[in-house]
């Protein structure tokens, strides 16, 4: 593996105080969205699978939108749930546009699906949605929390959880994520046909480092509580893969990133690619993965959610560059990158991040210029003036 190390050390903030990002992307005609998870709220609720609490219920959820240096919520009341302190959301976590310009969202659930209606009633958590932001209406096309509970609770021994975090629209398909299930689906536009194309495997630790008395307890919907591994620290267990994000290459093959599950270790993060073939392991050696991107010549961008177990109290996370020849660079790591959930390449070719992903009231859209790629008169152009849009500058 060639490593090279360039770092930037500034960014620009173009939106603050917002309510656990989680996913963000471009429309066709330039304009940034942000999908926002909300902070549940204090209605019913369902157990989280780690044991640390319920997840309440609510309908903070929603989609905003960047216009003249102003964030605008174009669609509201989505459903979210999170712990009473508003950690831990799961809501709108995703939207992406097809070439028409239909918004679809993605709305995740991170808990069991057959408690889903029955705790909470009748609610889109789980599933896909097409979005009308001109009249704050929706209407689901896939229910993927459902699917897993169909496929899954007859065969599988453990508690079957959905959450699904992350999709792409490949011409008239979609491919996903589920992070709870730690599989890949695809399916239909309009939602029919879903399948399970690849399942990411489970790894085996030997000698796991788990958290000590003083660790943080950052995230409670993904930590088991301590009383389940301080006792008698096993020797050797399987961890959950735990996959973020999915995009394509020019390749025609599909790159999945992989966040790694409890109790996070460092370096055992990889990079997955699926093709015809099946599954193989594109690169590795990172920790925490939660997204990717392509870039027009073909470089592939991994974004770090934590450069260190997120149980160690250290947010920093890091921006990397795989080069087409293996090359490795660090764009951005720490420097102000805290905990950052999502990115995506902006039609000016810099770098838009969810930065504090994980906050209510804290989140963050950072915009970091790319000074890799090389940028055309014309899309120079383009950038700035979607720069003096974005920051009302």
């Amino acid at each position: 593996m060639k490593l090279k190390e360039h770092t930037i050390t500034s960014f620009a903030v173009i939106a603050d105080g917002l309510d656990n990002p989680k996913g963000l992307s471009f429309s066709p005609d330039g304009s940034l969205y942000i999908a926002l998870s909300g902070i549940g709220g204090d209605g019913k609720s369902v157990p989280s699978p780690s044991g640390q609490g319920n997840l309440c219920y609510g309908t903070s959820g929603a989609i905003a939108k960047i216009e003249n240096g102003i964030v605008k919520r174009v669609l509201t009341g989505l459903p979210s749930v999170a712990f009473a302190d508003g950690t831990g959301a799961a809501g709108p976590h995703d939207i992406k546009f097809d070439a028409q310009g239909k918004a679809y969202v993605l709305i995740g659930y991170a808990a069991n699906p057959a408690l889903r209606d029955r705790a909470l009633g009748n609610t889109d958590l789980g599933k896909i949605i097409t979005a009308d932001f001109s009249t704050n209406t929706w209407t689901s096309t896939a229910d993927l929390a459902n699917y897993e509970l169909i496929n899954k609770s007859e065969s599988s021994s453990c508690e079957v959880v959905s959450n699904p975090l992350s999709f792409y629209i490949d011409a008239d398909k979609l491919v996903l994520v589920d992070a709870g299930a730690n599989n890949v689906l695809s399916g239909n536009i309009d939602g029919s046909g879903l399948k399970v194309i690849a399942a990411i495997p489970n790894q085996i630790l030997t000698n796991p480092i788990f958290p000590g008395s003083n660790s943080q307890n950052f995230d409670r919907g993904h930590v088991p509580p301590a009383s389940a591994y301080r006792q008698a620290p096993p020797s050797q267990i399987a961890i959950q893969s735990v996959p973020t994000d999915i995009v394509k290459g020019s390749d025609g093959a599909y790159y999945v990133s992989e966040f790694t599950g409890f109790p996070f270790p460092e370096g055992q993060a990889k990079i997955y690619r699926i093709d015809a073939d099946g599954l193989t392991v594109y690169a590795d050696g990172f920790t925490q993965l939660i997204d990717l991107a392509f870039d027009t010549e073909g470089n592939l961008y991994a974004l770090q959610h934590m450069n260190a177990s997120g149980w160690k109290g250290k947010p920093e996370g890091s921006l990397i560059k795989i080069a087409i020849d293996g090359t490795r660079t660090t764009l951005l790591s720490g420097n102000g990158l805290e905990s950052p959930a999502a990115f995506t390449i902006g039609p000016d070719n810099a770098f838009y991040v969810i930065n504090r992903g994980g906050r209510p009231g804290q989140g963050q859209v950072i915009r970091i210029e790319n000074t890799s790629v090389p940028e055309p008169a014309s899309a120079l152009g383009k950038g700035k003036a979607l720069v003096d849009i974005l920051t009302n500058s």
